[in-house]
């Protein structure tokens, strides 16, 4: 009997880390594409001088980025990363395509851990 509640446990632990994994690697890709975007809006507005681009591209990247950290820091807390991996996988957000490379690196870690 001893042994059901520690796997009940394990199974919801690993349940709630998955869950945590996927938010994260939503808002990794979502923060990526929205950052490109963001890079696109700059070289349009400030190298080849347009003037008609809309002025809500950065508040967007802003806030998908906020939730990010906020999503990354939840699976970071879930999977007790060291604090200069999270730290890491803050700022991957703020450099154009690597949000994309550092998502595939931590899933792959993620998944080799703790089997989800």
């Amino acid at each position: 009997m001893s042994t059901a509640p520690e796997k009940s446990a394990s199974t919801d632990s690993t349940k709630k880390i998955a869950s945590a994994l996927l938010r994260y690697r939503v808002l990794a890709y979502a923060t990526g594409i929205w950052l490109l975007v963001l890079v696109g809006d700059m070289i349009a507005k400030y190298i080849f001088d347009v003037s008609s681009i809309p002025g809500w591209i950065p508040a967007v990247h802003g806030w998908v980025y906020f939730i990010y950290l906020i999503l990354t820091i939840d699976l970071a807390v879930k999977v007790r990363w060291p604090v200069k991996r999270t730290i890491g996988t803050l700022l991957a957000g703020t450099v154009p395509f690597l949000s994309f490379f550092v998502e595939h690196w931590r899933t792959t870690q993620v998944k080799r851990d703790f089997g989800v």
